[in-house]
């Protein structure tokens, strides 16, 4: 089977879309947001902001948390410890963003750390 490339702005329909912007920066909020709206339901169902209350909602439960830590983990290529799974990394969608920023921005490309 042969790779394929992909032209810029064009879609796979076998792989999930990453959002970029022209200098190829991924929108991290954008993709934890559609991620959120695919996932649960009652997202899409109260219309939530980036910056509404996932926990207090209601909107994501403990089982949820799980699933948005494996997102985490398969799209953004790093590791969440247990001492990282704090109501506060995960309560928005704002907050979420945020956490995978903070957590990426610490890898350093070749350290082989995650």
């Amino acid at each position: 089977m042969a790779l394929k490339t992909q032209q810029p702005g064009a879609t796979n329909v076998n792989t999930r879309p990453v959002s970029e912007d022209k200098a190829g920066w991924r929108d991290v909020t954008a993709e934890v947001r559609t991620f959120v709206l695919k996932s649960f339901p009652l997202a899409r169902k109260q219309q939530i902001k980036n910056s509404d209350a996932l926990l207090e909602s209601g909107t994501i439960d403990s089982q949820g948390v799980l699933e948005v830590v494996a997102f985490i983990e398969r799209d953004f290529s790093t590791v969440v410890e247990d001492e990282e799974l704090s109501p506060e990394n995960f309560q928005t969608i704002d907050r979420i963003a945020a956490f995978i920023l903070s957590k990426t921005a610490l890898q350093k490309p070749g350290s082989g750390t995650r």
